[in-house]
């Protein structure tokens, strides 16, 4: 686990809301408050659409909900004059990348070994940390994963231009 401050709020908040940097992941939880507080529920809720509706292939294959399908609600309840008061999301690897992000730094574990891969973004008292983590189903004292996944946050930042530092 690793802990990020990113040093670039206003111009970060364009990448994620206004981007699509972000919408391979999924949403599993959230948070906004602004002028009251809206709580985010990312679980699917598959029955909502149709084979025919676009997200439907992937909403019926996992348990969250992509953040592309979230994010225009996000920007929405945060874009205005005045920033939020705080924010926090909890997004989470789909299936798919998780596997193939398994497969290319060639971990010894399996996919159904690890519950998730995560990233935590909380903004409170104009401050934006990121934080990784890795959930797994299985003990190990084998820490590589970890470390190879906040290696892959870092550069996943880095590629999108998001200047941030190390916290202790």
């Amino acid at each position: 686990m690793t802990s990020l401050s990113i040093l670039n709020v206003k111009e970060f908040m364009n990448i994620l809301l206004r981007g699509d940097a972000f919408d391979s992941f999924l949403l599993s939880e959230g948070s906004i408050t602004t002028y009251m507080a809206f709580h985010l529920d990312g679980r699917c809720r598959s029955d909502f659409f149709s084979p025919e509706d676009e997200p439907y292939a992937q909403v019926s294959q996992e348990k969250y909900i992509p953040f592309s399908l979230a994010r225009p609600v996000c920007f929405d309840l945060i874009k205005g004059k005045r920033t939020p008061s705080s924010f926090h999301f909890v997004f989470q690897l789909s299936s798919e990348n998780q596997a193939k992000t398994l497969a290319s730094i060639g971990s010894n574990f399996l996919p159904e070994d690890i519950s998730g891969m995560y990233l935590n973004l909380k903004y409170q008292n104009q401050q934006l940390t990121c934080t990784t983590g890795v959930s797994c189903r299985v003990f190990s004292l084998d820490k590589s994963l970890e470390q190879a996944w906040d290696e892959l946050v870092k550069r996943f930042l880095k590629a999108h231009c998001v200047p941030f530092e190390e916290l202790l």
